[in-house]
């Protein structure tokens, strides 16, 4: 399907694309570019790609689809290192957790180019970093939301949809604004709250007496406090309005919650807890019925 892929950022996502569409047989040549050496080192010992690039020239010369897979602060650059050895037929296509802001990084960089560049966010992930995190089925039954250009051909979204159908994932259309109002609210939102919760309970004197207590129910709602602070650092300032919208609203629910404990109104509290249970069942039960069709097949 392709003959040459480059993939600027060889760990956990840009990896397991990689390992995914080698198991495919979709690939005849992965090319790695990174910041460090001794990382795209190990992602050819590990099979990811097979030969790291000695420029960037190098790694987009030949490419049928360039991925950027790097923290969304470095895309800009990325992109601006590959605008002049951008050839014509060669697609590019991130996996940013934002899209306005990389959106307006491509075409600042790309130019009269810009339709070379589909937008692209896999829904999928882990806690660990680096390519010994890479998996190959990361993304089966994963959803991949692509928000295409006006300018973007729909030969070339189709090209990266189908890359990325070939490592199993589902896909789903946004505009780039409409991606980043939901991800703020279901993504970018929780991990801000994961993150503050373990800082504050780390930074009381009695800290390792709370964490010694703390059984499953601490350890799921920050799951996601594990992942990496560089990436979720450049996300939350990516879609830092979007996320301020959230956290507003978040606080308005918390200030919401506190009245109701100081005034001691059980039925009203129950009642948001109620209404918040009621939800994430229709949540996850709408989640097994998409899990369960994918698996028998249909539309």
């Amino acid at each position: 399907m392709f003959k040459k892929i480059a993939i600027f950022g060889v760990g956990l996502i840009g990896g397991s694309f990689a390992l995914a569409l080698k198991k495919a047989g979709a690939v005849e040549r992965i090319v790695g570019v990174g910041r460090h050496s001794a990382t795209l080192e190990r992602a050819r010992e590990l099979g990811i790609i097979d030969a790291a690039a000695t420029s960037v020239a190098d790694a987009v010369s030949g490419a049928d689809l360039v991925l950027i897979a790097a923290p969304v602060a470095q895309t800009a650059a990325v992109l601006a290192s590959i605008a002049p050895h951008l050839q014509a037929g060669t697609i590019v296509t991130d996996a940013g957790s934002t899209k306005s802001d990389v959106v307006l990084a491509a075409r600042a960089a790309l130019g009269s180019k810009i339709a070379q560049f589909v937008p692209g966010h896999p829904i999928a992930g882990r806690e660990q970093n680096g390519p010994d995190a890479a998996l190959a089925d990361l993304y089966v039954g994963k959803k991949v939301v692509l928000a295409p250009l006006p300018e973007n051909t729909e030969r070339d979204v189709a090209k990266v949809a189908a890359a990325w159908q070939q490592c199993g994932a589902l896909i789903h259309r946004l505009s780039a604004q409409q991606h980043d109002a939901i991800f703020a609210a279901v993504s970018h939102l929780p991990h801000v709250l994961a993150y503050a919760l373990v800082d504050d309970i780390a930074n009381k004197p009695h800290a390792a007496d709370l964490f010694q207590y703390a059984a499953s129910g601490f350890r799921d709602f920050t799951r996601i406090a594990g992942s990496s602070p560089e990436m979720w650092r450049d996300i939350s300032l990516a879609n830092q309005g979007a996320l301020l919208n959230e956290l507003d609203a978040y606080l308005v629910q918390l200030t919401r919650l506190r009245g109701l404990l100081a005034a001691g109104d059980g039925p009203a509290i129950e009642a948001i807890y109620s209404n918040a249970q009621q939800a994430r069942h229709s949540w996850i039960s709408a989640i097994e019925a998409a899990e369960q069709q994918n698996k028998e097949g249909g539309d």
